[in-house]
């Protein structure tokens, strides 16, 4: 079963997935979806964990999905999934998007700006934010994930 697309979303990228967070960005607003940008703001080179970081965090205390960007997406997944509590997934097609909320409750996306192309982008965006996880045997998998 689909769920109606959150009215808010968080958004945070490095200089490499900038321009793909600008694209999903302008999907966003014209879905009428508030968007959070915890930044990057340009092409110009930044390190990206401490803006994950943030985002991260807005999106634990605000209750939100998020979708983060960089050049591949994976450095971006690996410091989102260090906060505890996030659950971030790495997508590259739209399986990708389905499956880590349906089986894994993934409450970020994490996307490639160099690997994915814009219109892919926006519709793994909208299975993201419209898939509800399964619950039953994923939720004890789910919960196993969490440290102690």
């Amino acid at each position: 079963m689909d769920m109606e697309k959150p009215r808010r979303v968080v958004l945070a990228t490095d200089h490499a997935g900038y321009a793909l967070k600008e694209a999903i960005k302008k999907h966003l607003f014209q879905q009428g979806i508030d968007v959070i940008d915890e930044g990057t703001f340009s092409e110009e080179p930044v390190d990206y964990p401490a803006i994950m970081r943030r985002a991260c965090a807005v999106v634990l205390e605000q209750g939100m999905p998020g979708v983060i960007f960089g050049g591949s997406g994976i450095g971006e997944s690996i410091a989102a999934n260090k906060v505890c509590g996030i659950r971030a997934a790495r997508c590259c097609s739209l399986e990708d998007a389905r499956l880590c909320r349906q089986h894994n409750d993934a409450n970020v996306m994490s996307l490639g700006g160099r690997m994915v192309e814009p219109e892919l982008a926006v519709r793994m965006v909208d299975v993201f934010l419209t898939t509800d996880f399964e619950g039953g045997r994923h939720a004890a998998r789910v919960r196993d994930i969490e440290p102690e």
